[in-house]
């Protein structure tokens, strides 16, 4: 019998990291017939890796709500997405469409990002430094101090079955500016076009992403249009593997369904550094 069951559901993504050496000690006790407990012993005896909790609170400081801000309007706040920090913390990652809206100069309004907790609201003004339409990125340049910036993945290593978390405002403010995490099963990758089968169900987007394909993440999670710009990451490292969208493409891979299937989306991580890399060099 294979030690791992021998094990309860959980010790076993934590055994097969330890040391060749301690594996096999554990192996030779568990063929010696002195149950699976003296495994466990073994397991718990030596640091464990980081549970999802602990990881959570590395990502969350870096994780912001993205919006406008008009001193003349109200409310004065309008928070329309996430977003979250990457490079020197001075950078924020987020959906190109929350700021496809031309700022209305009369309201003075601006883009910013909202950082804090509960209803202590800071916002920082920001600017859009660079885009990628084709795949909805934005790159946006914030005043103030740097946050602590997220680090990238490889969205190439992800393979379908993972196990991962994102963490956004799902439903803007409503609940003060406390982020939500939701577990999310990667569940496929497919191509961000599916052939539609009549022509009334074309439209400029669609078009110009059979043109343009690439692959995204199908999520078997509910996202709603505040997680537009949430990070998608990986329980064990903090990792940022994608960007949820949960406007752009439901629009495209959903259009031809009268009811929404469930599934959310992400955009791979690896597009987000491609866009990073055309920034331009020493942008204030």
């Amino acid at each position: 019998m294979k030690i791992e069951s021998l094990l309860p559901p959980g010790l076993y993504r934590i055994c097969v990291t330890l040391p060749g050496h301690v594996r096999r000690l554990a192996g030779q006790w568990a063929s010696k017939r002195r149950t699976s407990w003296a495994a466990c012993l073994v397991v718990l005896a030596l640091p464990a890796q980081a549970d999802v909790a602990d990881t959570l609170q590395a990502v969350r400081p870096g994780v912001v709500g993205v919006g406008l801000f008009s001193p003349t309007a109200s409310p004065r706040a309008s928070l329309m997405g996430t977003g979250f920090a990457v490079l020197d913390g001075y950078h924020v990652v987020s959906c190109a469409h929350i700021f496809a809206k031309p700022l209305d100069p009369e309201k003075k309004e601006r883009y910013a990002i909202f950082v804090g907790r509960d209803r202590q609201m800071v916002v920082r003004e920001a600017r859009v430094v660079a885009t990628d339409r084709a795949r909805d990125l934005a790159v946006l340049r914030i005043t103030g101090d740097a946050l602590p910036a997220l680090k990238l993945g490889d969205s190439d290593r992800a393979r379908e079955g993972w196990q991962l978390y994102f963490t956004g405002y799902p439903i803007g403010s409503v609940l003060g500016l406390n982020p939500s995490t939701h577990r999310a099963g990667l569940a496929a990758i497919v191509p961000i076009y599916t052939p539609v089968a009549n022509a009334a169900q074309l439209n400029v987007r669609t078009l110009k992403q059979a043109q343009e394909p690439y692959e995204v993440f199908a999520l078997d999670a509910i996202a709603y249009p505040g997680n537009s710009g949430s990070p998608v990451w990986h329980p064990d490292t903090g990792e940022v593997l994608g960007v949820v969208n949960s406007v752009y493409v439901k629009g495209a891979k959903e259009a031809a369904l009268s009811n929404p299937s469930g599934i959310s989306y992400a955009i791979p991580v690896n597009y987000v550094r491609e866009l990073l890399q055309r920034l331009p060099a020493g942008t204030p």
